[in-house]
C-alpha cells in the first residue's frame, strides 16, 4: 500500500512540475515539518486510547505564476500513532487557475473554497469543514477541509459572480468514536456518550450520481465602505444529521441555503452581519423528526483593537426553528426535544508581547439555552523565524449530553506542537 502511494506521490509531483518547466513562470516552493502530540483529559471517555493526536505531519507546497495562469499544490505526509500506526498521504490542494482578460477566471482541482463573514461560525459557508483536526489542535488551516470542484468567477461594474460546482459531495469530517467520543441516541439506556469500535460511526453518503453534486453562487459589491454579499447553495446537510431507522444509520439529508451578509468598518473596528435561510427539502412539512427542520439563522459580530496589541471580537447567533410545533407533536415517546430558538455567544481575545513573538488567545464558545460551552485556548511562541512552539487545549462542558457541545464534554484535551517552516 505504501509502494502504492509513493507511486501516485511522485507522478502527482511530475504533473505539478509541468507547468512549471513548460511556461517558464515565477516558482515558489515551501512547507513545514511539525510534530502534534495530544491527549485526553477524562478517565472515562470510551475511546481506543487515552491519546487524542501523535503524529508527525510533513508539508510541501508549490505555487507557479504565469501572466494568465497559476498552479497550486499543497500535499501533505502523516506519520500517525495515534492508536495503530499508520501513514498517510493527503492531497491537500491542487488546481490550476486562468484567467480570461481581467473580468473573468477559472480555478480547476481540489481546493479549499471560503466565504461568510463570521469568525468559527459558518451561515452561508457551506463548504466541507474537519471538526476532527478542530478540536484535536492541528493548525487552523486543517479546518476547511478540501474538495474537488470548478470554480468561476466574474468581474462586472456591477459587481462580482462567483460559481461553486462539486460534482461529488463532500461531507463534514466530524467525530467518530475513534479519536474522539460523541454522544447516541440509540443505545439500550436510552442515549450515552459512546465511542470506538463498538458504537464507530459510519454515515451513508448520497450516490455518486450528476444530480448529487453540490452547487453554490455568491453575488458581492462594495457600497461605500460595506462589503455585501448574497448567497444560494444546493446540496446537502455538512453533518449525518439525518437517521434511516431501517438501517439504523446516518445520512445527509437534502438542502437548499439563502442568504446574504454585510461587513463593513465602523467605531473604530470592523462589523458584521450575516443570515441565512436553511431550506431542508426532504422535511419540507417539517413532520419528520429524524431530519432537522429548515430553520432561519442570523449573526451579529464586532471586532476592534482594545489595547496595545491587544484585539477582541464578539459574536450572537440565534437560529429559529420553522415548524416547530409540527415537530414536537412527531417526536418519538422519551426522545430529548430541542429548544424552538437557539442562542450562541462566541469573543475570541488574541494578545501579543515580546515584540510579538509571544501570543495568547482564547476562543469561547457558549449557548446560553442549551447550557453548553467549547473553549479553544492557545499560547504560541515564535522562537525564531522558523521554528513555532504551541501549547493549547479545548474544554467542552454541557448541561445534557446532546447538546451542541454537550455531546463532546468527555474530549477534552491538552496538546503540544512543533513547527519547522522552510
Amino acid at each position: 500500500m505504501l509502494t502504492k502511494k509513493l507511486t501516485y506521490l511522485m507522478a502527482l509531483i511530475i504533473v505539478l512540475l509541468i507547468p512549471v518547466t513548460g511556461l517558464g513562470s515565477e516558482t515558489n516552493f515551501s512547507g513545514f515539518l511539525q510534530g502534534l502530540y495530544g491527549g485526553g483529559l477524562d478517565k472515562d471517555n470510551p475511546t481506543p486510547s487515552d491519546l487524542t493526536a501523535s503524529e508527525t505531519r510533513l508539508q510541501l507546497r508549490m505555487e507557479s505564476f504565469s501572466d494568465n495562469a497559476e498552479f497550486f499544490g499543497r500535499i501533505d505526509f502523516v506519520y500517525d500513532d495515534y492508536y495503530q500506526p499508520s501513514t498517510n498521504i493527503e492531497l491537500r490542494e491542487g488546481f490550476a487557475k486562468f484567467r480570461i482578460g481581467s473580468f473573468l477566471d477559472f480555478k480547476i482541482g481540489r481546493q479549499i473554497v471560503t466565504w461568510g463573514t463570521g469568525d468559527l461560525i459558518f451561515i452561508n459557508d457551506v463548504f466541507a469543514k474537519d471538526y476532527l483536526s478542530f478540536f484535536t489542535g492541528r493548525d487552523d488551516q486543517y479546518l476547511k477541509a478540501p474538495q474537488n470542484a470548478l470554480r468561476m468567477a466574474l468581474y462586472t461594474g456591477v459587481g462580482d459572480f462567483a460559481v461553486v460546482y462539486s460534482p461529488r459531495f463532500t461531507p463534514n469530517r466530524t467525530p467518530t468514536g475513534e479519536r474522539l467520543s460523541y454522544y447516541y441516541p440509540m443505545t439500550p439506556d436510552g442515549g450515552a456518550i459512546v465511542g470506538a469500535p463498538e458504537y464507530l460511526f459510519e454515515a451513508n453518503l448520497p450516490a455518486a450520481k450528476f444530480k448529487s453534486g453540490e452547487l453554490a453562487g455568491r453575488f458581492s459589491r462594495y457600497f461605500g465602505n460595506a462589503d455585501v454579499a448574497l448567497y444560494g447553495y444546493r446540496g446537502f446537510y455538512k453533518n449525518p444529521v439525518g437517521f434511516d431507522m431501517a438501517t439504523m444509520s446516518g445520512y445527509y439529508p437534502r438542502l437548499n441555503v439563502y442568504g446574504a451578509s454585510v461587513r463593513m468598518p465602523i467605531f473604530g473596528g470592523i462589523a458584521w452581519v450575516e443570515g441565512g435561510h436553511f431550506d431542508s427539502r426532504d422535511d419540507t412539512d417539517g413532520n419528520n423528526p429524524m431530519i432537522p427542520n429548515s430553520k432561519i439563522s442570523g449573526l451579529i459580530g464586532f471586532e476592534r483593537q482594545i489595547g496595545s496589541n491587544l484585539t477582541a471580537n464578539i459574536q450572537y447567533q440565534n437560529e429559529k426553528m420553522i415548524d416547530f410545533d409540527k415537530y414536537v407533536e412527531t417526536l418519538p415517546v422519551g426522545m430529548a426535544a430541542k429548544e424552538e430558538t437557539y442562542h450562541l455567544l462566541t469573543t475570541r481575545i488574541t494578545q501579543l508581547i515580546m515584540m510579538e513573538t509571544l501570543s495568547f488567545s482564547a476562543f469561547v464558545f457558549y449557548s446560553p439555552n442549551e447550557e453548553d460551552l467549547y473553549g479553544r485556548f492557545l499560547t504560541s511562541y515564535k522562537y525564531s523565524d522558523a521554528v513555532t512552539l504551541s501549547l493549547g487545549a479545548n474544554i467542552f462542558d454541557g448541561q445534557d449530553e446532546y447538546t451542541s457541545f454537550g455531546t463532546f464534554q468527555k474530549n477534552d484535551n491538552i496538546y503540544l506542537k512543533v513547527t519547522y517552516g522552510y
